[in-house]
């Protein structure tokens, strides 16, 4: 697909600050209540910048042997934990950078984590199984064998996570050690998004398509028509849109009544290549959305999933996470090259149509 020439921040992006990490920047987040931002790269770095001048606050180093693979940030904020291709999970001091617990799963890659809504337990995957440890590192549940590698994992309340491998979506109550569903589709699922009140399940799968399931009627649909693997999948907050990849357009569905069955879903086109990354805002409709061409757009959506973008901004290469600050006052984004980005976003109340003037 054709490039896209570089771009300074247009609309409600503006300058903030860029630093640079050693190797490929592949998960960031913001802690400490958004006062530090954290960025993990493949070689197993990890890094705190202060949020609001991009000083390094503390760095290490290879903290997984053979590289990072998957973070997760205490909702708290106050921790956090990386998983990677040594099996290992390791628990951090979000101020300080300092190690608090090891987790050691055994060989394979602990390839995926994620802290549960309320931070009592740490679930992670490695290969065919899922580990559950509450906060302070005891083992607190563990899967039988899939049918297949875990490919990924949410969790609908405190309680019950969802598992995501070939041909199924299974939820399972981590307390009770109970299957409360199991979801089936003869196909390969890539990604996996719930609803915020847990009753939507949305998978990407390997055909270029996205399943749809409720579960409280057990109905079930496939929007078909993908050029690539919606691998990227995000909800807003209140669970009215779903913003899916796929392609270089983000496609958007509501489910707004009876959708998303039977109706147009909006579309949202000016990146040049496929989106490798999408983030909601915490408040408002604003969908965030970088791709591997490199730019990053802000639209500001409608109900139906119709929008009109706010703000436009060039991350330099692929875009591998965008991030939110927890008060929507900034957008960051990481890219291939190890390259970070922080722009403020500051919303006015009058704005073009483009959003641009």
């Amino acid at each position: 697909m054709p490039g896209i020439e570089a771009f300074s921040p247009k609309g409600m992006l503006h300058q903030g600050w860029s630093a640079q990490v050693e190797d490929y920047a592949i998960t960031c987040g913001w802690i400490l209540q958004g006062k530090s931002f954290l960025v993990g790269d493949s070689a197993g770095g990890i890094y705190s910048f202060e949020g609001k001048s991009g000083d390094v606050i503390w760095k290490k180093k290879e903290v997984h042997k053979g590289g990072l693979l998957a973070m997760s940030i205490h909702p708290d904020g106050n921790s956090f934990s990386t998983a990677g291709q040594d099996g290992r999970v390791l628990i951090w001091d979000s101020k300080e950078g300092e190690l608090s617990k090891v987790l050691d799963l055994g060989k394979g890659w602990a390839e995926h984590i994620k802290w549960s809504p309320d931070g009592k337990f740490l679930a992670v995957t490695l290969s065919r199984y899922v580990y559950v440890f509450s906060a302070n590192g005891q083992e607190q549940w563990r899967s039988d064998q899939h049918p297949s590698t875990v490919s990924a994992i949410a969790w609908s309340n405190s309680n019950e996570l969802a598992t995501a491998c070939y041909g199924q979506v299974t939820f399972f109550d981590v307390v009770t050690d109970k299957v409360n569903q199991k979801l089936e589709w003869q196909g390969s699922l890539v990604s996996m998004e719930l609803s915020p009140n847990g009753d939507i399940v949305v998978c990407g799968s390997q055909d270029n398509s996205v399943h749809f399931w409720r579960r409280s009627t057990n109905q079930d649909s496939e929007m078909t028509g993908y050029p690539g693997k919606p691998s990227q999948l995000a909800f807003d907050h209140s669970g009215t849109v779903l913003a899916t990849g796929g392609s270089e357009i983000v496609t958007v569905w509501s489910f707004q009544g009876n959708g998303p069955e039977g109706t147009v879903p909006g579309q949202l086109t000016l990146h040049t290549d496929f989106i490798s990354s999408l983030a909601f805002s915490q408040s408002e409709m604003l969908l965030a959305s970088g791709a591997r061409d490199g730019s990053v757009f802000v639209w500001f959506l409608n109900n139906n999933g119709q929008g009109d973008p706010v703000g436009g901004a060039f991350a330099g290469e692929l875009v591998s996470q965008i991030a939110w600050r927890p008060d929507d006052c900034a957008l960051a984004a990481v890219n291939a090259k190890g390259g970070i980005t922080v722009w403020d976003f500051k919303v006015r109340i009058k704005a073009s149509p483009k959003g641009f003037a």
